[in-house]
């Protein structure tokens, strides 16, 4: 059976080298005559087996594959994986995770792996820039099997040392992982190719790898699927001289120009026609509209192409396109259902939006596994509606927006400063939205409490330190060591028999009046109402004295265990006179 191209996503750390090996894979095959590859404006590049053949004549003479090449998504980083579906998984056959040998596994690296893991994925590794190891040869575009070969001892030596780390790293986190040419069972052990990115050092055995596996073990995915075209939504946009344009992957079927397609929107499928399919050069680097594509008449999968239709209006990134052959109520019943978002929403939490659908499911099941819950979903830019909604629901640690590849519109940047009580998170990356939000709740969180506590009085328990009676009476000045939760001025005190002593006027430490004292502290306390060596003495044990009502408010809060223990010995004492006191 003939195959299409597989589809190849790239993944991996901020700063690994991402960019830079797509950069480098575009740009071997390409007379430099301007910066920036053509490629670019429709989010993949198109990479033919006669230029794979070409990169790695040196490793494999004049062998040939059954592939017709390799098609990689431009868009580095978790996007491309989270927001590209197709079949109910990702959009991606294969993918390559990118690691710099010299800082090792970072905790995007591990999601990751994650991300693969829950897509099943096959995916090899490319540990990159070996070029900065000490001593290291460079020869570029050299395969690493012929360039390994060429390194002194000390660069040898100093290469196994980060390599292997990485390898034990992996073994650490359950991945059981070797250099590729030493591996045996492909699906006992994940491959990793040692590269230099920047000089395209490893490139040819990268290549290699990705079409050797893909027709070893991926020749029943990638049969050629007849009929009409399925394909994923990588952005609308307007494109000068052409108006508004679709970007699409095709990864099955055929597009003819003039099929009727359906395409995903927020609300129901969009049905329009295909005026103009639109075909990037491969490799092509020429930046002249009128030379950036071949019209053409029709596509087959795999391929990356932008398409000119009748209406785009409501379509969004991530969602499905079909093309409507003689079924056109089954494939809009197919849209229909891929364009579902499936993520439980809560009546109680946050609102959270992104670029894609993808994206947004990838959010939500983070924001699940960090037990974050959702309130409201929604694709797109984060508007100055957005914040209103958000800042007038309940909790504050719910009345937030967190938005993952979408930014502000700009109204809503200028109105976000009227809106204090909301809390906006963008960013790129899963991990850090959730880190941010988190770290910022529980800071939150302690800052209600500690209003909360403000509002009435709090457990505390001091001891009266010898030699520190600075004044007997009116009022009686004390030292005196905070033995349990806090104390304040305003608080009442009674001692171990129940009995009233007085009130705290005020709580000093050396010249400075401060507004409370905690567990631990030494500090010299005003109180009005008893005199000592009357009705306090040194060593003495006194208590806040609490109100019923307070004590139940309080063991509904998050307090210590120091805290709770102050609350016990207190209804002991009051329960000499109450035995249902605090019940």
């Amino acid at each position: 059976m003939p195959t299409r191209q597989p589809i190849v996503s790239v993944l991996g750390h901020v700063d690994h080298g991402k960019t830079t090996l797509l950069d480098q894979i575009r740009g071997t095959a390409v007379v430099k005559k301007e910066a920036g590859a053509i490629t670019q404006h429709i989010g993949a590049t198109e990479v033919p087996i006669e230029h794979i053949y070409a990169v790695c004549k040196q490793m494999i003479g004049s062998k040939k594959f059954d592939m017709p090449g390799l098609l990689f998504i431009d868009t580095p980083g978790h996007q491309s994986f989270t927001s590209l579906r197709a079949r109910g998984g990702s959009l991606a056959d294969l993918a390559v995770l990118v690691i710099d040998i010299n800082e090792g596994i970072m905790p995007q690296t591990l999601e990751s792996i994650s991300i693969l893991k829950r897509f099943k994925t096959p995916f090899i590794i490319a540990v990159n820039k070996v070029d900065l190891i000490e001593d290291w040869t460079v020869n570029k575009d050299e395969p690493f099997a012929l360039n390994v070969r060429k390194q002194s001892d000390k660069a040898a030596a100093s290469f196994d040392d980060k390599f292997y780390k990485i390898i034990g790293e992996l073994y650490e986190h359950g991945y059981t992982a070797d250099r590729y040419d030493r591996i045996e069972d492909f699906t006992k052990s994940i491959a990793i190719v040692p590269i230099s990115a920047k000089n395209g050092i490893g490139l040819p055995d990268l290549l290699l790898m990705l079409i050797g596996l893909a027709q070893r073990f991926l020749e029943d995915t990638l049969e050629k699927e007849e009929g009409p075209a399925k394909g994923v939504i990588l952005e609308v946009k307007e494109e000068r001289g052409l108006g508004q344009t679709v970007d699409v992957i095709i990864y099955a079927g055929t597009l003819k120009k003039g099929d009727t397609v359906i395409l995903g929107t927020k609300g129901k499928p969009l049905v329009t026609k295909v005026k103009a399919i639109l075909k990037p050069k491969p490799l092509d680097e020429i930046r002249d509209p009128k030379d950036r594509f071949d019209s053409v008449k029709e596509v087959s999968a795999a391929i990356g192409v932008k398409l000119m239709c009748q209406n785009l209006e409501g379509v969004v990134s991530g969602g499905p396109l079909r093309a409507a052959g003689a079924n056109p109520d089954e494939a809009r019943d197919e849209v229909s259902n891929e364009t579902k978002v499936n993520i439980e929403l809560k009546d109680d939490g946050i609102y959270i939006k992104a670029d894609a659908l993808g994206s947004l499911e990838a959010l939500a099941y983070e924001c699940n596994k960090a037990g974050i819950p959702i309130r409201k979903y929604d694709t797109g830019l984060i508007s100055r509606k957005d914040l209103i909604d958000a800042s007038a629901y309940g909790e504050s640690v719910h009345r937030v927006i967190m938005g993952f590849n979408v930014g502000l519109l700009p109204d809503a940047k200028d109105a976000q400063p009227s809106y204090p009580n909301l809390k906006v998170f963008t960013s790129d990356v899963v991990y850090r939205l959730i880190e941010e939000y988190t770290e910022w709740m529980e800071e939150e969180k302690r800052r209600l409490d500690e209003e909360k506590r403000s509002e009435f009085a709090f457990p505390g328990k001091v001891r009266l330190l010898p030699n520190c009676v600075f004044r007997a009476s009116k009022p009686a000045i004390v030292g005196v060591r905070v033995l349990g939760g806090r104390i304040r001025p305003g608080q009442s005190l009674i001692d171990i028999g129940g009995n009233t002593v007085g009130k705290i006027r005020s709580i000093r430490d050396g010249e400075e009046s401060i507004k409370e004292a905690i567990q631990g502290d030494e500090k010299a306390v005003a109180i009005d109402g008893p005199t000592v060596g009357r009705q306090i003495n040194e060593e003495d044990i006194l208590y806040v004295d609490l109100r019923e009502t307070s004590i139940k408010e309080m063991e509904k809060m998050d307090i210590t265990e120091d805290d709770r223990m102050v609350i016990e010995e207190l209804k002991e004492i009051k329960r000499k006179t109450d035995k249902f006191w605090g019940m």
